[in-house]
């Protein structure tokens, strides 16, 4: 099958041609002819199989046959969740279009907002845009959508994921009831499916690969490590690889920004980029970047998405996704359009439990290659139905957690439920102290620790008994149970509560629930 059969017009194809193509990938083959003919779509495919030809190809054709945009209005609106995406998703609708009389624009924040009202007032045919900056223009009034024909969602699913599901249905509310809804992205979960069906009408659903699965090309391999050495192994695995071209993920920004002064400090020139750089930065760090200036460049998930770079040879995970999901966003940044890649993670014992969901979303047990210098031993990986184990667990050398630490039904290391702007497992654990405090966590620890000091008996409703108590006793409801003991830490068996002592010295009876 070639381009030439999918029903493009000539100028389109023309400009396909210049940029090399001649066969479309499968994901463009089945999605192309879908949107001529006028159908809602969701179509799902791996990152770096051309998911964004898939939808501009056709967009541009079916806006080449209809009137032209007016003043203030957009044809074709393109939501993106990052300003990056938003940018490499314009430059495609640019690149695509050349040949054709049509208008294009993209706006996002970060950058002065008076240009983009002085483009959108002449009206444009494909308006490419994130949801904040498209609702700010709205609301100054500075974009129409009345001649509204195309909405295209792509990578929903980050989307939805980034808390914009709000301002998805401002816009949506706002836009007109007869048009076209396309729906692209690397992953679509349950929860996001439900959500499409209620956007999209008698949708044709395109999945052109296995859900969730990390695209073959790419060899994938885990190097254990302690956490305090994981930014001298992968100095270590640079120089010694001579790798040239290192895309690497933090999980937080702060941890973006030391990682890559680190490697300055190493002689490796490097570059962060995140949500807390200002546009211009960050995309000087991006042409610095795939122009070899920098030889490696630190990114954040929500800042990645969008990065397109040509044969990327390496990826690295230095922490490791709270999302299993953005696992395989991440290593799909290499090994694209069906060229090869690499991609390591540096795994400490603290993130066992995060590599065993990755490993149970792509079904595969990642190999451990251990580095010289590096010797680090992780507990074997558990991947199957219930949580069995597919061999015995082997303690780290390092870190070896204690035999009375609460752990998961699968015998990993139980950690809170991610939630979205959370930046680290550590944040994600929220205010439980270590020490399992059972007026915090809701259950008692199974055996007591050894450096514990002995805690006084406690009575039915868990509070701690205290004959003796050198001072006078709040009593609950009029029962007679003492506080606690003279000199022990108040924030011992929970919050601190009001222990003042009344003027005239007796106790009183609380008015308030505790």
């Amino acid at each position: 099958m070639s381009f030439t059969s999918l029903g493009l017009s000539a100028p389109i194809l023309k400009a396909v041609a210049e940029q090399g193509y001649d066969t479309p990938s499968p994901i463009q083959a089945q999605a192309i002819p879908a949107v001529l003919q006028g159908k809602d779509v969701m179509a799902a495919a791996q990152t770096g199989t051309g998911k964004t030809a898939g939808f501009t190809l056709p967009m541009l054709e079916l806006l080449s046959k209809g009137n032209r945009a007016q003043a203030g209005q957009v044809r074709a609106l393109v939501l993106t969740p990052t300003r990056e995406l938003a940018a490499q998703v314009a430059e495609s609708v640019e690149t695509y279009g050349k040949n054709l009389p049509l208008r294009s624009a993209v706006i996002f924040g970060g950058v002065p907002i008076n240009p983009q009202i002085a483009k959108l007032r002449h009206g444009v045919d494909v308006l490419v845009a994130t949801p904040g900056r498209l609702m700010d223009l709205y609301n100054q009034k500075a974009v129409k959508f009345s001649q509204l024909e195309i909405l295209v969602l792509d990578e929903a699913d980050r989307m939805l994921d980034m808390g914009f599901i709000r301002d998805i249905r401002k816009i949506l509310a706002i836009l007109p009831k007869q048009r076209q809804n396309l729906m692209f992205s690397a992953t679509f979960s349950d929860e996001i499916r439900e959500l499409a069906k209620g956007l999209v009408n008698d949708p044709v659903e395109i999945s052109v690969t296995p859900r969730n699965a990390a695209a073959t090309t790419v060899k994938q391999w885990v190097c254990p490590v302690d956490k305090s050495q994981k930014s001298a192994l992968l100095i270590q695995l640079i120089k010694q690889n001579d790798w040239q071209q290192v895309l690497v993920f933090s999980r937080t920004k702060h941890g973006a920004n030391r990682l890559a002064k680190s490697l300055e400090d190493a002689g490796i020139k490097a570059a962060a980029i995140h949500g807390n750089k200002s546009q211009t930065a960050r995309t000087k760090a991006l042409a610095d970047f795939k122009n070899g200036q920098a030889r490696v460049l630190v990114a954040t998930d929500i800042a990645a998405r969008g990065l397109d770079i040509d044969q990327l040879p390496q990826v690295v995970n230095f922490d490791l996704p709270n999302v299993p999901e953005d696992y395989v966003h991440r290593i799909g940044r290499t090994g694209r359009a069906g060229a090869s890649g690499q991609a390591v993670s540096l795994v400490s014992n603290e993130e066992i439990k995060l590599l065993n969901d990755i490993e149970r979303l792509i079904n595969r047990v990642l190999d451990r290659e251990m580095v010289e210098g590096f010797n680090h031993v992780l507990p074997e990986s558990r991947l199957g139905g219930g949580g069995k184990s597919s061999g015995k667990s082997v303690p780290s050398r390092r870190n070896t957690r204690s035999s009375n630490q609460p752990s998961s039904r699968d015998g990993a290391p139980r950690s809170a439920e991610h939630k979205d702007g959370q930046r680290s497992g550590d944040v994600a654990r929220g205010h439980k102290p270590n020490d399992k405090n059972p007026r915090h966590s809701g259950e008692a620890s199974s055996a007591p620790r050894s450096d514990a000091k002995p805690r006084p008996p406690r009575s039915n409703d868990g509070r701690a008994n205290s004959a003796g108590a050198s001072r006078p006793s709040e009593s609950r409801s009029g029962s007679g149970e003492n506080r606690g003991q003279a000199g022990e830490n108040p924030y011992a068996n929970g919050p601190k509560k009001n222990t003042r002592r009344p003027n005239n010295g007796a106790s009183r009876p609380r008015n308030s629930q505790d």
